[in-house]
């Protein structure tokens, strides 16, 4: 998984789905026969395109893929973008796409209104095995599109040593937004802030979620919902009184790094953190906590990616099969095991919390988390969004919410 920041992604997202708008009608559209469509099956090998987060990603996907050549006499040939959404809408552009891709969730809406995608969800033999809420994230017009690879949720990250060292103990650990900001009161001294995190929606929506509000909620924008000012205003409150802060009001570049230099005690990340923490702040010893009850309860966000199958795939039979092979409950916990991420299938959560017992917390969010809307322009919307959050300690939350509220009132239909 990525380390970008989630509104980088989101503003390719942006780029990619209006690179794909352009490519209205280059697509092929879907078999009308429901599986794997007309690129039905030849003894062609497959292209495979994937956005990697290092070495250990890029090995592990290639390793995958050449043991299933191996095993299925089909050649495949993995390679990694430089820019995963410039090369895809090029490829699309150009008539020669891979045959399968790592697809976010806020590019899906683009490329399948285009009929640039196969949808083929529903011919996986595991598709009930996914988390319900990931197979919402690729579902759009009542299709379910790919095959989610892996996830990631948001959790409350502590640093042991300040918190130790602040008389904090296990039975501290916040289980309440009250509770949230009476420790980060406790923890903000000597130049450290009690929580820090990146100054966009996909941070601050998690409180939003636990106010009970959202962005979307059964195909109506809910943006300027009383529980989502609610929401921005307890953040704004904790920001007035010094004790929450945006990561780059502490001279970092996002939430992990201001808490891997101690510029902070807490932070709001997601699983990817580990492996930021591991490489450069191997010193800092931290705890996974599920984030604190709202007014409403548990709340999270997840960011996932699928594996996108191009409609112009001229072998998607060895597509489905090769898909199918990397979303095995087995390679899963492979990948897992190499370069961090969540299995995206349910059958494999209990040998990944046996694997990973302190990291349980991300998770157990797969039971209440919300994902991104997938309509058309949302991209657009959140990037604005953000935009008007880094404004949040001087702005009116009613006020900047009304505007998400419009913005996202003119896509959704």
């Amino acid at each position: 998984m990525k380390r970008h920041t989630a509104a980088r992604a989101l503003a390719l997202g942006a780029f990619t789905a209006t690179a794909a708008l352009a490519l209205a009608g280059c697509g092929q559209g879907f078999d009308d026969g429901g599986s794997t469509g007309e690129g039905g099956g030849d003894d062609s090998g497959l292209t495979i395109l994937i956005g990697s987060s290092g070495d250990a990603e890029t090995d592990a996907v290639t390793e995958a893929v050449a043991a299933w050549s191996e095993e299925s006499g089909t050649p495949a040939e993995v390679t990694v973008a430089s820019d995963l959404n410039q090369q895809l809408s090029q490829g699309f552009a150009a008539g020669d796409p891979p045959d399968l891709f790592y697809l976010s969730t806020e590019a899906l809406a683009g490329y399948a209104a285009n009929g640039s995608l196969q949808a083929y969800g529903d011919d996986l033999e595991n598709k009930d095995d996914f988390y319900p809420s990931l197979v919402e994230n690729f579902t759009y017009e009542d299709q379910f599109y790919c095959a989610p690879k892996d996830f990631s949720t948001l959790a409350l990250i502590i640093n042991k040593g300040l918190w130790d060292a602040a008389g904090l103990t296990e039975a501290d650990i916040p289980t309440t937004w009250d509770e949230l900001a009476s420790v980060a009161q406790t923890l903000t001294k000597d130049g450290v802030v009690g929580l820090g995190y990146g100054w966009e929606w996909q941070r601050l929506g998690t409180f939003m979620a636990q106010a009970g509000g959202g962005l979307v909620e059964d195909g109506e924008p809910i943006a300027n919902s009383q529980e989502n000012v609610d929401a921005l205003t307890y953040v704004q409150d904790q920001m007035a009184a010094g004790t929450f802060a945006y990561a780059q009001d502490l001279g970092a570049g996002w939430g992990g790094e201001a808490f891997g230099k101690q510029l902070s005690a807490m932070t709001i990340e997601g699983n990817w953190i580990q492996g930021a923490m591991a490489n450069d702040y191997p010193d800092v010893e931290y705890i996974v906590a599920e984030l604190p009850e709202g007014p409403a309860g548990k709340g999270t966000l997840q960011f996932t990616n699928c594996w996108g199958m191009a409609a112009d795939s001229s072998n998607q039979e060895a597509a489905l099969d090769l898909v199918q092979y990397l979303t095995s409950t087995e390679q899963q916990l492979a990948f897992s095991q190499a370069f961090g991420v969540m299995p995206s299938i349910q059958s494999a959560a209990e040998q990944w919390k046996t694997d990973n017992p302190d990291l349980a917390a991300f998770i157990a969010g797969a039971d209440y988390a919300q994902g991104i809307p997938t309509y058309e322009g949302t991209a657009d919307v959140i990037t604005d969004f953000n935009s008007q959050l880094q404004g949040l300690k001087d702005g009116d939350p009613q006020q900047i919410l009304d505007t998400v509220q419009s913005n996202l009132e003119a896509i959704v239909g």
